[in-house]
């Protein structure tokens, strides 16, 4: 369970907090989200959950050990993140990339053991890229990029998964595809926190939504109790109408068109 207590982010020379106490839980078997506006302070608390983001006061918390009290090495078996931005320095093969998750067990040293590789084939399959194993990282398409960097998280066989916007620039069918993995990997028993701009499709899939605004949480709550109109154009400044999809019966929002200024 990721637990998030009264939590403050704030950058040098800045003149306000980034994150202005804070305060939700992502639990084992649920997905939740984080949304709200650019510079509302999602990927700040993603930061503070990664000790890269100073934090005056509050706390974040993995199965209540304060990730303060971790080693880097300890954080990493706890709790997998895949950011908002990643290349690698050159291409290698996509089970290598893979791998790479499981260093926070090896160490320096200590070299794959069966364990080891059982966890890399596993998190290949969970992500639907096992038939990709073998390619190089630089030649796959920005989906299954996305799916294997996910895959790349999971051999780490830590309890909580965060990720900070994985549908980027994707199409409609790896939106959702990406959507549907996060839904299954929550289901498993992962704690799944996701920040995602996309806001119809975290209303279909999220368990839960946190709502920020100004670095403070506006509202939170199930998708039905988040998605208000009124409260959605005070946080994003533009007339929207909430309806039902047609497909889940989930809140979906539309914005609307401005009259034109003649």
């Amino acid at each position: 369970m990721i637990s998030v207590r009264d939590l403050v982010v704030r950058y040098p020379g800045a003149g306000s907090n980034a994150v202005d106490g804070v305060s939700f839980v992502s639990s084992r078997g649920q997905l939740t989200a984080l949304a709200g506006p650019n510079g509302s302070g999602k990927s700040s608390i993603v930061r503070a959950l990664l000790r890269r983001a100073e934090t005056p006061s509050g706390s974040v918390s993995i199965d209540g050990r304060d990730v303060r009290s971790l080693s880097y090495a300890d954080l990493a078996k706890n709790i997998a993140v895949v950011p908002q931005r990643e290349e690698t320095a050159f291409p290698i093969r996509v089970q290598d990339y893979v791998a790479l998750g499981r260093y926070p067990h090896l160490g320096l040293w200590r070299a794959p053991g069966h364990e080891d590789l059982q966890a890399v084939n596993d998190a290949l399959s969970q992500a639907g890229v096992t038939e990709l194993a073998t390619r190089d990282t630089d030649a796959l398409s920005g989906g299954e990029w996305q799916r294997v960097r996910i895959a790349r998280a999971l051999a780490q066989r830590a309890p909580a998964l965060v990720l900070d916007e994985p549908t980027t620039f994707l199409d409609v069918a790896h939106e959702m595809s990406i959507f549907e993995l996060l839904f299954s990997l929550a289901r498993s028993g992962l704690a799944v926190l996701l920040v995602s701009h996309q806001l119809n499709l975290v209303a279909r899939f999220a368990d839960n939504i946190v709502l920020l605004h100004h670095g403070r949480v506006a509202t939170s709550g199930s998708p039905a109790e988040v998605m208000k109109a009124e409260r959605l154009e005070a946080i994003y400044g533009w007339p929207v109408v909430v309806t039902r999809d047609p497909a889940v019966g989930a809140p979906a929002l539309v914005p609307l068109r401005r009259p034109l200024q003649l």
